[in-house]
């Protein structure tokens, strides 16, 4: 550690000692699979604002591609999903500036659309990955978006992914216990 990095973590240590014990903030405890995960999405959401950035800007479109502006759009959808109820200040942080760049995306015309929960219909413009018997259910319903809808003004620009759970029918459940004994 450099004479700047420890002189800057004393000045932490410090201010933090002039709290009462219970007012303190603790240093975020990060394991290695989360913060791994959060270095891929931060990769991710880079490379794309960097291929954006490598366009010319002069060819009278837009600088991103649609396909670039969805796959940027798709990871930052992911990074929020992962950093959901997160209890840490770090994780909770990172969670507000990912959430006012979804509202800057809004804001400029580019919606995220998550599939969880929803009705499932044939006629949706979907991509189902997976058929999956679900016991309680009374009819088909969306139980994991694998990769959102995408929007640019009202217009999609990338199809969302999706496991469908379906309900299973009552001799059904019987049958496939039987054969599996």
């Amino acid at each position: 550690m450099t004479v700047r990095g420890t002189y800057a973590r004393w000045r932490v240590e410090a201010r933090q000692r002039r709290q009462h014990r219970e007012f303190r903030i603790e240093e975020p405890l990060w394991g290695k699979e989360e913060r791994a995960r959060l270095r891929e999405l931060v990769t991710q959401v880079s490379a794309a604002l960097a291929a954006a950035e490598r366009r010319p800007a002069d060819t009278g479109g837009p600088a991103l591609s649609e396909s670039d502006l969805a796959t940027a759009a798709t990871a930052l959808w992911r990074a929020r999903k992962r950093l959901d109820g997160a209890d840490d200040r770090a994780a909770r942080q990172a969670g507000r500036l990912l959430t006012m760049s979804q509202e800057a995306l809004e804001a400029a015309g580019v919606a995220v659309q998550d599939h969880d929960g929803m009705a499932f219909d044939s006629g949706l413009a979907l991509e189902v990955l997976l058929f999956q018997d679900e016991p309680g259910f009374t009819a088909e319903r969306v139980v994991e978006t694998v990769r959102p809808s995408v929007y640019l003004a009202d217009r999609r620009i990338q199809m969302g992914q999706v496991i469908v759970g379906c309900p299973v029918a009552p001799g059904q459940t019987e049958d496939r216990n039987a054969r599996h004994h």
